[in-house]
């Protein structure tokens, strides 16, 4: 049998990302097998194939449930990567979804846990990769962008930290799933991480007037806000009827530089990401 048409064990299978990996390896005639914790969930998004059910936390449910597969995804949060190495059978090729938040400066449990699952694959020696994403757009479910445009319609200027100088380097779904694809598609003799983002970063004031644009909103003019009462004003968001609510974890890392060498996903993985013009179009006309 192709070695890329061995099934895969897709962990996470009813989540964003798990969910378009299964429906790009479904269109390709790729056999998978869907690993999740809820089959409710997982019947709810249409899919085909039989989950095995299993809690990331349950040691013996997990090795049951890949046991006998060879190529394993998983699209949870990476800080289940000790416990999906520790069941995933010893010569299997594995490959995690880590987040680019591992190198934020803000301490938080999310980045805390991508830095564990890293040092965990990193230190097993296992054939496998662990990616990290920068933050991902135009997945069906996703909201990070529409938020963004529903916020400015009622805005009338932007209030950014810093007049949104910070850089950010988004990539769209689909760039992620073909990144997840080819990953799974190789071996891995060394276990590595690779950062997978948009073809080059922008400044954040760009990328939401690019956002605009695409969702047909008014351009709105900057207003460069110190961020200490922005945090202060956050809380508020939850109770203006109709305004999407801002967390002041948001709010910080608007104010810290997210731009990243993608020379690694070129190379390795072969993935050409889209441009954010023609993600964003996609998006919103999928919306």
């Amino acid at each position: 049998m192709n070695p890329d048409f061995t099934p895969v064990a897709v962990i996470g299978a009813s989540g964003r990302s798990g969910a378009t990996l299964c429906r790009s390896l479904a269109r390709d005639g790729v056999p998978f097998v869907p690993v999740v914790r809820d089959a409710a969930r997982w019947a709810a998004t249409g899919l085909p194939g039989a989950p095995r059910i299993a809690d990331l936390r349950d040691g013996a449910a997990l090795r049951a449930a890949l046991a006998g597969l060879a190529r394993i995804a998983s699209c949870a949060h990476a800080r289940h990567a000790p416990a999906i190495l520790a069941a995933a059978p010893p010569d299997s090729r594995i490959v995690l979804m880590g987040s680019t938040r591992r190198y934020s400066r803000w301490a938080d449990s999310h980045g805390d846990g991508v830095r564990a699952g890293e040092a965990a694959l990193l230190e097993s020696g296992r054939h496998g990769v662990i990616l990290h994403p920068t933050m991902i757009y135009g997945a069906e479910g996703e909201d990070n962008v529409q938020r963004l445009a529903a916020l400015m319609r009622r805005l009338p200027v932007a209030p950014l930290p810093g007049g949104g100088g910070a850089l950010v380097q988004p990539i769209h779904q689909d760039d992620v799933t073909a990144s997840l694809r080819a990953a799974l598609a190789r071996d891995w003799p060394r276990p590595e991480a690779i950062v997978i983002a948009g073809p080059e970063p922008l400044a954040y004031r760009d990328f939401l007037r690019a956002v605009c644009r695409a969702a047909g909103v008014r351009v709105p003019a900057i207003l460069p806000v110190p961020l200490l009462p922005l945090l202060a004003l956050s809380p508020l968001t939850r109770l203006v009827p109709r305004l999407p609510t801002v967390r002041a974890a948001e709010l910080r890392r608007l104010t810290e530089d997210k731009a990243f060498d993608i020379a690694a996903m070129r190379r390795e993985l072969g993935v050409a990401p889209r441009p954010l013009e023609a993600g964003l179009a996609r998006t919103f006309a999928a919306g």
